[in-house]
């Protein structure tokens, strides 16, 4: 998925379906992560993707957040 798309379809949906996609993303960075470790990751570049990915969840929030007080 392209990064703006991406983008859009976040900016589109609430503060909490946001907080269940952000914890969706901080699990699949600890699996990824134990894989890693454990020398089974073949695509290592995915662990960067999913950190950029919580990152992006977690600017959106905090904008939607402050938009409402």
């Amino acid at each position: 998925m392209k990064k703006s798309k991406f983008i859009e379809e976040l900016r589109s949906q609430s503060v909490a379906e946001l907080n269940a996609q952000l914890v969706e993303a901080k699990k699949e960075l600890f699996n990824l992560r134990f894989q890693n470790a454990t020398n089974q990751l073949t695509n290592t570049g995915r662990i960067k993707e999913v950190r950029k990915n919580i990152a992006r969840i977690q600017t959106i929030i905090t904008e939607k957040s402050g938009a409402a007080e």
